[in-house]
């Protein structure tokens, strides 16, 4: 009987929870994410600077250009497990949108890569990235035949 009141008792579930919860940093951990997320945009924006002032590129060639380095530097880093500690210290600051897509793709890749090139890193390369290019492209399909359809 008393095990069945302690579940039901919020004011005792309370008591647990603020017993065995870590403390949240949350002020040092948005620090964190936003000079970490900030430091990769900066990285980013150097190297499409570095792409139009030095290598004479368009804006929209330097972008690519800077795009495949960060998502270059990112699977690097990953694979040298060096991601994962920035991660751990930013949390979400450095999963800014192409280095998180990175990460993700790296990430299951490494975990199955002895089970072979075909069956472990080429079947978990695409574990993550498969549903978000499936719908990527499927959105991209039925926005260009709506596009064709109430426009042309």
């Amino acid at each position: 009987m008393n095990r069945q009141r302690v579940h039901s008792d919020p004011k005792h579930y309370s008591q647990l929870t603020d017993q065995f919860s870590p403390p949240s940093k949350i002020g040092m951990g948005l620090f964190n994410a936003f000079w970490v997320g900030g430091l990769i945009c900066v990285l980013g924006q150097a190297l499409c600077d570095v792409g139009v002032q030095l290598m004479k590129m368009t804006a929209r060639d330097a972008s690519s250009f800077a795009s495949i380095i960060l998502v270059f530097l990112t699977a690097l880093l990953t694979g040298l497990g060096v991601f994962d500690k920035i991660g751990k210290l930013a949390g979400a600051g450095s999963f800014v949108p192409i280095t998180g897509f990175a990460n993700a793709m790296v990430s299951p890749a490494l975990e199955f890569r002895r089970e072979g090139l075909v069956l472990g890193l080429g079947a978990k390369l695409f574990t993550i990235a498969g549903p978000v290019l499936v719908y990527g492209v499927s959105t991209s399909v039925i926005v260009g035949v709506i596009f064709a359809l109430f426009i042309y």
